[in-house]
């Protein structure tokens, strides 16, 4: 990467990381689903006028819209508003990559190696340290509610990846549009008639979420992807718990222990060490060459 694409990563990080506090501060103005289900309108609507059709068949945009739109976020809303730190939960949702890769599996078949396996075991046995201190003085419930949303991104995940879009701005704001609507639907249901009355704050966090993590957020990483491979550009990802947990410790005064820079580190190594590729690979000398027409049956195709 260039130093100012390098930067651009970064700060998109940084934005996803924040995030988390901007969503503590809309909730305490609006009930869960009702802000997942304004997040994803104030996204989805006004930018269909500037986009075309998805680009993939009808059914992958509403199953990643259902998995990632109303699960995921509809349970992390759900989990923060009752009691689940923002800085945490920024941590907690990593465990989207153990989810995805278990997915993968079940879902389309992938193989699951040793390497896998070790790196995700490391993950996990972070996302289990988390659980553990915070079970001893946090709700269980709302612990929980985030694992789920979680394992809902890693859903969506691998549904995304079914769907592959050629343009995943153009995806994002078609999925945010078919998630609305049950959202705001499920929030009448469950949270009564909506109060729209609300101090400038909650709707200041309701524009940041929509315009600059929505749409910004994945404009600027569908242009990351476009421009490097998804293996150079997702690793940055990994910073969002670290601009997560620091921007909460700064902005809203959450305490930042050891527990959780040891989970941190767990999770973010064994992430790391589960997606990345060993550097170096040993051939027997007595192996031979592949045949030409098998070589090339092996290659990528473009």
């Amino acid at each position: 990467m260039t130093p100012r694409h390098l930067a651009l990563a970064v700060g998109l990080a940084a934005v996803w990381g924040v995030n988390f506090v901007v969503m503590q501060v809309g909730l305490r103005h609006f009930p869960p689903l009702l802000y997942a289900g304004l997040r994803f309108a104030l996204a989805g609507f006004p930018a269909l006028l500037f986009v075309g059709r998805p680009q993939v068949p009808w059914r992958w945009v509403a199953g990643v819209a259902a998995a990632i739109g109303v699960g995921q976020f509809g349970l992390l809303l759900m989990g923060m508003r009752a009691g689940m730190p923002a800085g945490l939960t920024s941590l907690v949702l990593q465990a989207q990559v153990v989810f995805t890769v278990v997915f993968a599996v079940l879902l389309l078949g992938e193989r699951l190696t040793a390497r896998r396996v070790g790196g995700l075991s490391v993950a996990f046995a972070g996302l289990a340290l988390v659980a553990f201190d915070f079970g001893l003085s946090g709700p269980a419930g709302a612990f929980a509610l985030c694992v789920a949303a979680a394992a809902a991104w890693g859903l969506g995940n691998v549904l995304q990846r079914r769907a592959a879009p050629p343009d995943s701005l153009r995806f994002m704001v078609w999925v945010s549009a078919l998630s609305a609507p049950p959202l705001l639907l499920l929030s009448f249901l469950v949270e009564g008639a909506p109060r729209l009355a609300v101090p400038a704050e909650g709707w200041l966090s309701l524009a940041y979420v929509a315009f600059v993590s929505t749409l910004g957020g994945f404009g600027v990483w569908g242009w990351l992807l476009h421009r490097y491979d998804a293996s150079t550009v997702a690793p940055y990802t990994l910073l969002v718990p670290v601009f997560g947990l620091s921007s909460a410790a700064l902005l809203t005064g959450e305490p930042l222990s050891w527990v959780k820079v040891a989970a941190g580190a767990l999770i973010v190594a064994g992430v790391l060490y589960a997606g990345g590729r060993p550097r170096f690979r040993f051939r027997s000398r007595s192996a031979a060459p592949a045949p030409p027409e098998r070589a090339a049956s092996a290659a990528p195709r473009p």
